[in-house]
């Protein structure tokens, strides 16, 4: 934890000063008033200033963002993170240099992974749920493109062979993306089944 003393001639002073070496607001610390203001005798000698010690609270998405960093540069790779609010959270898209497709991992299996971990991280320093989307090289935009193709094909099959379709498991993003693309249809529904991690979409007649 980062902490610094600071001191003013009021405790007000004294915490703004040390806000002003940090560049940060109020919220982001913790105060302790380490020594009240003396005035001293006849307001001269022995004028004491007021003394506190603030001690940084860190932001929830940079240490997620740090983390994300730190896992890069072991895999040996040179990263951004660019952050963004969508509908579904707070989306960290990672670009840079190098193979960025062992930050994916088959069908995104280690970008799921990593954006699991990245959640716990951020939820640990944040006073309320946090939801983070983790994307690399637009991984997310293009399965969802797949999805919604493979949803239309498949409720193709369904009507033509009229036999359900069990999908492969899936996680709980890319489900929605199956229901979000087909919940309209005239001919067929879907729904889930199965419990986490092996919970699946089922195309179905109506």
């Amino acid at each position: 934890m980062k902490k610094i003393v600071a001191s003013g001639k009021t405790i007000d002073d004294a915490v703004r000063n040390g806000l002003t070496q940090w560049q940060v607001t109020e919220d982001r610390v913790k105060i302790v008033v380490l020594e009240q203001p003396s005035k001293g005798l006849f307001g001269l000698i022995g004028v004491k200033e007021a003394k506190v010690e603030l001690e940084l609270i860190p932001d929830a998405l940079e240490e997620a963002e740090k983390f994300l960093l730190d896992v890069a540069r072991t895999m040996g790779l040179s990263v951004r993170i660019d952050r963004k609010q969508t509908k579904d959270g707070v989306q960290l898209s990672v670009s840079g240099e190098g193979e960025l497709g062992m930050l994916i991992g088959r069908r995104g299996g280690t970008l799921d992974a990593l954006q699991y971990l990245v959640n716990i991280v951020a939820n640990r320093f944040s006073n309320s749920h946090l939801r983070i989307v983790l994307d690399a090289e637009d991984f997310r935009e293009r399965r969802r493109k797949t999805l919604e193709e493979l949803s239309d094909r498949l409720a193709g099959r369904v009507i033509r062979t009229r036999k359900e379709v069990v999908l492969e498991p899936m996680t709980p993003l890319e489900r929605k993306v199956i229901h979000s693309q087909l919940q309209n249809h005239p001919k067929v529904r879907t729904f889930s089944k199965g419990d986490e991690p092996n919970r699946r979409v089922v195309i179905a007649l109506k």
